[in-house]
């Protein structure tokens, strides 16, 4: 019961590694609330867990302060932030055939994937903070990614949210520690996501190829990482991130 008495936003909770955090966190202690767009997912992930939610989108300002405000007014605390939400617009910078541009990622792909990835995380730190400041502690973490490390072929928004997650996480971990607030990420590898076992048989085995473990990572595995860097046990680990990819180092 590491979080006893402890509140934990999650980002992103209704699926995935958001709902395997929270879930995570439910387990240890924590009071858990969650947030996500997609409202019925999220509704349903609450009442089986005894969750929290609200239907916000991370890349409105504006809802996500009132998000944060109601959250502070009805458990008088926040005490962990995990920045999970996230979306996904793959495409090359530019295809090119026979010396002609055929396709290239268009800038509402490039917007988007920006405002969610990258602007949500500054919205929902930037609204967390003054709480944390004023009752002295308080732990933020990030989700960045491997290919925000070591980059990836036809993603150049997504690369650059994530390279762009793990500056941030150093900056705040600077400003804000002498507040008593934490801050680091996680960088997960392949991780078996709902999304990700839709994928072919073929495709899979062939990222499991490339993991030195020799498997996929599971939505539990982060959860645990980011269980840890929330808890005293971590309580001198600021600045970080925590690859958690089974070894691998992404190719070209």
């Amino acid at each position: 019961m590491r979080f006893k008495d402890k509140v934990a936003l999650i980002t992103g909770g209704a699926a995935g590694i958001g709902r395997a955090t929270a879930i995570k966190f439910a387990n240890e202690g924590a009071e858990v609330v969650i947030c996500d767009v997609k409202e019925d997912v999220g509704r349903e992930t609450a009442e089986e867990f005894g969750f929290d939610f609200y239907e916000v989108n991370v890349a409105d300002r504006a809802g996500v302060q009132h998000w944060i405000d109601g959250v502070a007014e009805r458990h008088g605390r926040i005490d962990v932030l995990v920045n999970n939400a996230g979306v996904l617009r793959d495409g090359m910078l530019v295809k090119m055939k026979e010396g002609e541009l055929v396709k290239q990622m268009s800038e509402s792909d490039w917007d988007l994937v920006i405002s969610v990835n990258l602007k949500g995380v500054f919205n929902c730190t930037q609204a967390v903070v003054p709480i944390m400041i004023k009752q002295g502690e308080g732990v933020i973490l990030n989700a960045s990614s491997i290919v925000g490390m070591d980059g990836n072929f036809g993603q150049t928004n997504y690369v650059a949210t994530k390279a762009g997650v793990i500056g941030m996480t150093k900056v705040w971990a600077r400003e804000l520690g002498r507040y008593g607030i934490r801050v680091n990420a996680i960088a997960p590898g392949f991780t078996l996501t709902e999304m990700v076992r839709q994928m072919p048989e073929k495709i899979l085995s062939n990222m499991v190829s490339q993991v030195p473990l020799g498997r996929m990572g599971e939505v539990e595995d982060i959860a645990n990482a980011y269980a840890f860097l929330a808890s005293d046990e971590a309580s001198y680990i600021s600045g970080t991130v925590l690859r958690v990819d089974g070894g691998i180092v992404v190719g070209t």
